[in-house]
């Protein structure tokens, strides 16, 4: 019955392709590990197309639609050319990409939050366990972070179709970036345009549209712990505060290489063999434990 079912879905187009979904020469598709930034990238995307229908938790999956999450009759009816949101890795289909990456200390951080919201893990679960299953990839479907992110990078990276993004950069220089992105786009763009889309996408805005927005309003935000929102701190470091000091080696020594490739400071003193030395008090302050 099972097969009936799948077979009878697959005819009338209400399957989900999800990495299988077809591919078109004019698509771009904004891509990052989960919790690095790409919702909000969508929002600042989408707010800087459509100045006149401001982006929403109830219209953001029409606006830049999630690929995962639409049937092949649904990706069918997206207008072309198509912008898209994926966390996939490495597909050599895609012909345009917008790869958004951020400091894998501070996504797990989110990550682990999210994972409370959506009731996978308890209150009580130990973050630093957490970290274990987060670099050994049980955490998403897409890989781990090393592999989602070093995907794309070795194989992308200088390509005239790649855009690379920082998330901490976004955040310092969001008109800059956005302007980075209009231009990868195609698209022109005023700097008062460019302002109102960045004003439209900020922190405190999509809280207010996250708690204004209906039950089941985005893919993003219909499932979980009310008490938790899908939009948090929105910053950079918070992991300083929260990461025990063995997480931040044990991570550090398993991603240091791309980190530092991508920019991203370790914070654990090295002695002069190689090996990690003792973690001086000063550097992250008072952690929660």
């Amino acid at each position: 019955m099972k097969r009936i079912i799948a077979g009878v879905k697959r005819a009338c187009g209400l399957h989900h392709p999800a990495r299988n979904l077809a591919v078109y020469p004019d698509d771009t598709f904004v891509v990052s590990y989960p919790k690095s930034g790409n919702t909000w990238t969508r929002f600042l995307i989408a707010n800087l197309i459509h100045p006149q229908e401001p982006a929403t938790f109830a219209n953001i999956d029409q606006l830049i639609p999630e690929a995962e999450e639409l049937t092949k009759r649904q990706l069918d009816r997206v207008p072309r050319p198509r912008i898209m949101k994926t966390h996939q890795y490495f597909d050599p289909r895609y012909p345009r990409v917008i790869y958004i990456v951020r400091d894998p200390r501070d996504v797990v951080v989110s990550e682990y939050h999210f994972f409370r919201k959506r009731q996978w893990i308890t209150d009580d679960f130990p973050i630093a366990q957490f970290v274990v299953r987060f670099l050994s990839g049980k955490t998403s479907g897409y890989g781990s972070w090393q592999e989602n992110v070093s995907s794309w990078v070795a194989t992308r990276h200088n390509h005239p179709g790649f855009l690379l993004l920082r998330y901490e950069d976004m955040l310092a220089e969001t008109v800059d970036s956005l302007t980075k992105i209009a231009a990868f786009l195609g698209i022109r763009s005023t700097p008062d345009q460019l302002k109102l889309a960045v004003d439209r996408s900020s922190a405190d805005e999509m809280r207010k549209l996250e708690r204004s927005a209906s039950p089941g309003a985005s893919s993003v935000t219909r499932i979980g712990r009310a008490d938790i929102p899908f939009v948090r701190a929105a910053h950079a470091g918070g992991w300083k505060d929260i990461l025990p000091e063995s997480s931040v080696a044990e991570m550090e020594a398993r991603l240091g290489p791309l980190m530092q490739w991508l920019g991203y400071d370790l914070f654990i003193p090295r002695t002069i063999d190689g090996s990690q030395a003792s973690f001086p008090a000063t550097v992250l302050g008072d952690r929660q434990r």
